[in-house]
């Protein structure tokens, strides 16, 4: 839950676009914090690859916003995240957003595939059957 505070806002007095990007990071890393098996946390860090925002209405000064987020499929090193960011007072659905993400070794920054209980955790079933991607 986020409340919106006058430094989010624009020349337009509505939420800043990057702030939406702000909000989707800051969902995925509360939802990796929830969902990583332990140890994950040490070893595993998380790299977004890309972003893709559709801005359907306005947030304003003092709006109670939720985000919610999903993972989708995993491709290779590239998991799908999708985030739903709304009104808490109405539920407007203000923005959505689809996210690539790439497991990174926290240490060195390189790129890593992730064990078989961590896909299981984080990725949803292909549409061809493939439990992984």
């Amino acid at each position: 839950m986020f409340t919106v505070r006058e430094s989010d806002l624009d020349e337009r007095v509505h939420v800043n676009n990057v702030v939406y990007v702000r909000w989707v990071q800051e969902a995925a890393a509360a939802h990796w914090a929830l969902l990583a098996p332990e140890g994950a946390h040490n070893a595993i860090a998380w790299v977004a690859l890309r972003h893709e925002i559709d801005y359907l209405s306005p947030a304003m000064l003092g709006d109670a916003i939720a985000a919610r987020t999903w993972v989708g499929v995993a491709h290779g090193l590239s998991f799908e995240r999708f985030t739903e960011i709304r009104r808490q007072d109405d539920g407007r659905l203000l923005a959505s957003a689809r996210t690539l993400w790439c497991p990174v070794d926290a240490r060195t920054g390189k790129p890593q595939r992730v064990s078989a209980e961590v896909r299981a955790r984080c990725s949803v079933p292909t549409s061809d059957g493939d439990r992984y991607g």
